[in-house]
């Protein structure tokens, strides 16, 4: 199996309340967790982008307070101290150019040796377009058509140097982008970074089996994992690839204990401390879209109806229709008489593996030989020290049974991930 380290930062499953928390600004809080990936062999280490502070109710939101930094400057410092994990960036294909973007991810891939990845996002918010000199934003349907030529114009300019070391000129034009010149930047030593795409639409898996070498997802069982898997490796033919070129790899949290009892427990607590009371109340209004701090959020769940475009939450992705998704949270909260902060808890767990070490270690390896996954990618509930269990508990377990790599065989992103040198298209 494949995996990965997905630092927490502004994540919702981070618990700054713990005291073993520590910055998410500080490089030093980076270089741990990094350091702790590549002792446990993962293959790369991921961050995440925002181009805004979120904000709620007109404030910032609390989560963003002490700011959220580049994620390829950030990169590049990882790149003096890690020797073998793959260095990947969340960097947003709406409000950026190829060519400074692909002269920017060459750069990290020299410097790195051969380690690094990109996490194509896109955009259809007009309050992170303010911040921007155009101002702008794309429709919905659009993100993804400037999305798709972005990463092949992109590749373009990684071709428009020769296998021999000769740079030449490129010319690019079509409906988003028209750039000619040439490449400042020399082939890099994996020829094209790795290229990520995360999101579940079906426009996203069509985006994901045309131009992406991994898809990072979400899916919350079994059942579920397998019915994606299978849908999206059935797209890749159409598009003259084979099934290992694309590696499907959901984002997940993990808890362990001495044994499964113990680590129900610790996560019961972890979710109690995820989801305060106010964190409760602030989840909900997300969903409401109006200001709920006059209800408790021991009692039951608002009676009002939720208000649609409110703009009481900017630079959030919401999932799904409000009103359909109030609707399945009364349903729970009727069926197994919970309160409102219960039914956050409840309706808002990320999918979680969580038992011994050795139960854990099985259940993983089982989502991979059932083809409902090629491996994970860990979200921590812990700045920066939420790896240290499973890399020294976990890791070895699945290094025993064979799951796992013992040693890093190869030197590049793509090596680890078992994924085909690009064929040059120049």
């Amino acid at each position: 199996m494949h995996l990965a380290a997905h630092f927490p930062g502004v994540n919702n499953t981070t618990v700054w309340s713990d005291p073993r928390s520590r910055s998410q600004i500080d490089f030093s809080s980076f270089e741990s967790l990094a350091r702790t990936a590549e002792r446990g062999k993962f293959d790369f280490f991921f961050l995440a982008e925002g181009l805004r502070l979120r904000e709620h109710n007109g404030r910032v939101h609390d989560l963003d307070v002490v700011g959220r930094p580049e994620s390829l400057t950030v990169l590049n410092a990882l790149a003096a101290v890690t020797d073998r994990l793959g260095l990947a960036a969340t960097v947003n294909a709406t409000f950026n150019e190829p060519y400074e973007l692909a002269r920017r991810l060459a750069t990290l891939d020299h410097l790195s040796a051969g380690r690094a990845a990109w996490n194509v996002v896109t955009s259809s918010d007009a309050f992170t377009g303010e911040n921007f000199r155009r101002g702008g934003f794309l429709d919905r349907a659009d993100r993804y058509t400037r999305a798709a030529e972005f990463v092949a114009t992109a590749r373009e300019l990684w071709d428009s140097w020769t296998p021999d070391g000769e740079s030449r000129p490129f010319a690019h034009e079509g409906p988003q982008f028209t750039i000619s010149g040439e490449f400042t930047v020399p082939r890099s030593p994996q020829r094209h970074p790795v290229v990520i795409q995360a999101g579940d639409s079906d426009e996203g898996r069509e985006f994901a089996a045309s131009a992406a070498d991994v898809i990072f997802t979400r899916h919350g069982t079994l059942e579920a994992g397998r019915a994606f898997y299978t849908d999206v490796k059935a797209r890749l033919a159409a598009y003259g690839r084979e099934p290992d070129d694309l590696k499907i790899m959901p984002g997940v949290t993990v808890v362990t204990g001495d044994t499964d009892a113990e680590a129900q427990e610790r996560a019961a607590e972890i979710r109690r401390q995820q989801i305060s009371p106010q964190n409760a109340i602030l989840t909900a209004e997300q969903l409401w879209g109006t200001d709920l701090s006059a209800y408790d959020p021991d009692g039951p769940l608002p009676e009002i109806d939720p208000v649609i475009d409110s703009g009481l939450v900017q630079g959030r992705v919401l999932y799904g229709d409000p009103v359909a998704v109030v609707a399945r949270w009364r349903a729970i909260a009727e069926a197994k008489g919970l309160s409102l902060r219960q039914t956050v808890i409840e309706t808002t767990t990320r999918q979680s593996f969580i038992g011994s070490p050795r139960t854990v270690a099985a259940e993983l390896t089982a989502f991979v030989d059932e083809r409902a996954a090629d491996g994970f990618i860990l979200v921590p509930h812990l700045t920066p020290s939420g790896l240290d269990d499973f890399v020294d508990r976990v890791v070895p377990l699945l290094q025993e049974s064979g799951a796992f790599r013992s040693a890093y065989t190869g030197s590049t992103l793509r090596s680890h991930l078992g994924l085909p040198e690009p064929v040059w298209k120049g």
